[in-house]
C-alpha cells in the first residue's frame, strides 16, 4: 500500500523537526551548554519549540495516514496536511520569538488542534455504518 500524500507531509514535517533540533544544537554549541537550558531563554524556547513539534506532529500524521489508507478524499488530505504544516511553522516561529503569548503560538496551536480533531472525526466517521 502506498500513501503518497501522507509521505509528502511526513517529509516536510520531518524536515521541520530536524531544523528545530539543529537550532538547539547550534545554540548549545555557541553558548557551551551541554544539558538542559542553562538558564538561557533562547535555548529554553528552542527546546520547547522542538518538543512541542515532536508531541503533536506524530499523532496528526498517524491520523492523516489512517484516513489516506481508508480512502479519504484527496482534497481533504491535502488540505489537512497543508494546514498542519502551516500551523507547525507558525507555532515554531511564534515560540522561537517570544516566551509569552504570540500570534504564531496561538494560531499554530489552534490550527494544530483543529487538524487533529477534524482528522479524528473523519476517521471515526469512516468506521460508522452507512445510515
Amino acid at each position: 500500500m502506498l500513501a503518497p500524500i501522507t509521505s509528502l507531509y511526513a517529509a516536510l514535517l520531518g524536515l521541520l523537526i530536524f531544523l528545530l533540533a539543529f537550532r538547539i544544537t547550534r545554540i548549545r554549541r555557541r553558548e557551551q551548554i551541554g544539558s538542559g537550558s542553562g538558564g538561557n531563554a533562547a535555548l529554553r524556547c528552542a527546546i520547547r519549540a522542538h518538543g512541542n513539534a515532536v508531541e503533536y506532529i506524530p499523532i496528526a500524521l498517524l491520523l492523516l495516514l489512517c484516513l489516506e489508507l481508508n480512502a479519504g478524499a484527496h482534497w481533504l488530505l491535502y488540505t489537512a496536511g497543508s494546514v498542519l504544516v502551516a500551523a507547525r511553522l507558525l507555532h515554531a516561529w511564534g515560540l522561537s520569538h517570544s516566551t509569552g503569548i504570540s500570534f504564531g503560538r496561538f494560531t499554530g496551536t489552534a490550527l494544530t488542534w483543529l487538524v487533529i480533531t477534524v482528522l479524528a472525526a473523519l476517521n471515526i466517521a469512516r468506521l460508522l455504518p452507512d445510515v
